[in-house]
């Protein structure tokens, strides 16, 4: 009796510890949501590369709890706002935060 109660007590302790681990934080995703993140990262590097206006290799993609952040070079004001756009219509992207910058150009006006 006591070695069952000691194996299962191990069991339910071992069983909570990883539930824990696997929630979800503000700085921190739940693995579904690392393997969301991951499928929408994906999905929106190949719109952009799938867009011939947009240089893909000059845009790097980020995702977090689905949010997706844009960054790199682009050549115009035009761009960014494309590539905003384009990420925009994938389905389950909560949000787009463009921090792309015009080659070129300091002015903060640009992003």
């Amino acid at each position: 009796m006591r070695l069952t109660q000691k194996i299962l007590t191990l069991a339910f302790s071992t069983i909570l510890i990883s539930l824990v681990a696997c929630s979800a934080t503000k700085t921190q995703e739940s693995t579904g949501q690392y393997v969301d993140d991951s499928v929408l990262t994906v999905k929106a590097k190949s719109a952009i590369f799938n867009e011939p206006t947009l240089k893909s290799a000059e845009i790097n993609v980020e995702t977090f709890k689905g949010e997706v952040q844009l960054s790199g070079f682009v050549s115009s004001i035009e761009q960014t706002k494309k590539a905003v756009e384009v990420i925009k219509g994938i389905t389950g992207v909560k949000a787009v935060k463009n921090d792309m910058r015009v080659k070129g150009s300091n002015n903060p006006l640009y992003k």
